[in-house]
């Protein structure tokens, strides 16, 4: 459906790829791995058309629908929500229109003979046959199956797009693309701004109604559940695994192992070889053979062992200073939004209830996550906690907790001046000071990258360095919202690795199921105005959720 020959991507003296070539067929589900800066995005915005490659090409069938999901996108203004998913039917409309100015004209004529009264009929013919086999009568029930699904409540159907965030607006874009129905889908990090429930619904949505997708995921259970197929992306060349990305690991580990023993057999013989040459290079009647040896060396091609795998990598934190027996209680919790431009009355009515009510305990050394859909209160709660919001009720912090705090704006609090290595060197105390550089590789930040200055490091880049940072000072409760957004799938191991090691208490705000599982023993969901407590773990809790869904389906 797709093919891609020789493809070569070049910029500013540095090859990301050169001459890699492969095809994207029906129904195939590939996804696109490799670590951060390795192409992946790059190689996706070819396939979308968005970029041109250096040389090489991309190919396709003229009536191939392919559509993009970048990571970064807004949509117009001007437009409700459900006005702007319905534009993904647009192209359906201006059919439409077509086909009926084409026939006004076949009844104003009367050549009826003519070639190009022949030709006129054919073409409304085609395009008929086209528009009357696409089902139209569904289509507003269709935008809002996928609204709701990606979230949505029907009373958001009618508000105006500006009036949600940037992680909303992809929602918005990403139901517009799903809606076209496309022949192949091109997601870059689609479940970023997804809460659980969502990535469940999209998983479902590929799995049974997408046709050839292609994905770029830090998200191993949604990449798991969805592809069949595997392209690693890495120095500057590919690798193409019929197999799931968790059966790709074990075959790239083995691929590796391979490359390493033929690298080390052939540094042998390169050795041998040299030192025959030196030996033998002033001896007459050795001269032919040296000689042969020579140029035999300078067409050898080297054999190169991809990049090391730095998961393995352990982070341990500094121990924690103990806390009191209980960290965080709290005993009717409420939080409204008022609308402070409305006074009296009208603002009782109009406040914004995020939940009541809540109460529960969190004891010292517990790992527990904050999950629910969007805008129901997770990050609120985490910021009463903190003491950076008010509330109603009783909120109480244990004797000696010291906080470390992790949010999207904490990057922007660092030192734009210091390199970053020197901003994990002042944070760095102990044994730990031995192994900045191995911490700095495992977060992205190998060889001339630590160098930096933390003023020219990208939005992504910033986060995993605040992320490190956090990681490394003195404190006994953690809370981290939504810490892995920006982190590749082995960063994130890195740090899911450091968490369990943590000898603290520790609240995460997460949708990565992967991430959580395994992580934490208590998940606390935040939802219609309520916080309820589950003593379990993330697919105890997956589970639950799912049987009452089917359950409130039957009381219905």
């Amino acid at each position: 459906m797709i093919s891609v020959d020789g493809l070569t991507v070049e910029f500013g003296g540095t090859t990301l790829f050169k001459d890699i070539s492969f095809q994207i067929n029906e129904k195939d589900r590939i996804a696109l791995m490799g670590k951060n800066g390795a192409g992946k995005s790059t190689l996706l915005k070819i396939l979308a058309g968005v970029r041109q490659p250096t040389r090489g090409t991309v190919s396709a069938p003229k009536d191939c629908v392919v559509t993009y999901l970048p990571q970064h996108l807004m949509t117009e203004d001007g437009r409700t929500v459900f006005e702007e998913a319905s534009q993904a039917f647009a192209h359906l409309k201006e059919a439409e229109k077509e086909i009926e100015l084409l026939n006004e004209e076949l009844a104003r004529r009367t050549d009826y003979e003519s070639d190009s009264y022949m030709e006129l009929i054919e073409k409304v013919t085609a395009l008929s046959e086209k528009f009357y086999a696409i089902d139209m009568t569904h289509f507003e029930e269709d935008v809002e199956k996928t609204l709701l699904g990606l979230g949505f409540e029907r009373s958001d159907f009618s508000r105006q797009t500006s009036d949600f965030s940037g992680g909303w607006r992809m929602r918005i874009e990403l139901a517009k693309l799903l809606l076209k129905n496309p022949d192949v889908l091109l997601l870059d990090e689609p479940t970023n701004h997804l809460d659980i429930e969502s990535i469940q619904w999209l998983e479902d949505f590929i799995k049974t109604s997408a046709k050839a997708v292609v994905v770029i995921s830090h998200d191993r259970k949604f990449v798991d559940s969805i592809t069949t197929r595997t392209i690693e992306v890495t120095m500057g060349r590919i690798y193409d695994y019929k197999a799931t990305y968790s059966h790709y690991l074990e075959l790239r580990k083995e691929r590796r192992e391979q490359q390493q023993k033929q690298y080390e057999e052939q540094q042998k013989m390169i050795a041998e070889t040299k030192d025959f040459i030196e030996r033998f290079k002033g001896t007459y009647s050795k001269t032919f053979q040296v000689q042969s040896r020579v140029k035999m060396l300078e067409k050898l091609q080297l054999i190169e062992v991809d990049e090391e795998d730095t998961s393995a990598l352990r982070l341990k934190f500094p121990p924690s200073p103990r806390s009191g027996s209980y960290p965080v209680q709290a005993d009717g919790v409420g939080k409204t939004f008022y609308d402070d431009a409305a006074s009296g009355e009208a603002k009782e009515e109009n406040g914004h209830t995020v939940f009541r009510n809540a109460t529960f305990t969190i004891e010292r050394g517990e790992k527990v996550a904050f999950v629910g859909r969007n805008g129901e209160g997770k990050s609120t709660m985490v910021k009463c906690i903190m003491g950076e919001l008010d509330y109603e009720g009783s909120l109480v912090l244990g004797h000696n907790v010291q906080i470390g705090y992790f949010a999207q704006n904490q990057a922007a609090l660092l030192d734009d001046e210091l390199t970053v290595f020197q901003t994990i060197d002042d944070v760095a105390k102990g044994d730990i000071r031995n192994k900045i550089r191995d911490l700095l590789g495992a977060f992205m930040f190998g060889g001339e990258e630590s160098t930096k200055k933390v003023k020219v490091l990208s939005g992504g880049e910033r986060t995993r360095l605040a992320i490190l940072k956090l990681l490394l000072e003195p404190v006994n409760l953690l809370i981290l919202d939504e810490p892995t957004n920006h982190l590749d799938l082995k960063t994130k191991d890195v740090l899911k690795q450091a968490l369990q090691d943590f000898d603290g208490t520790l609240i995460v705000v997460s949708h990565d199921r992967d991430f959580l599982d395994g992580l934490v023993t208590k998940v606390y969901e935040f939802g219609h105005q309520k916080v309820r407590e589950h003593l379990c773990g993330i697919y105890e809790f997956l589970e639950t959720k799912r049987m009452d869904s089917l359950q409130e389906l039957e009381r219905k």
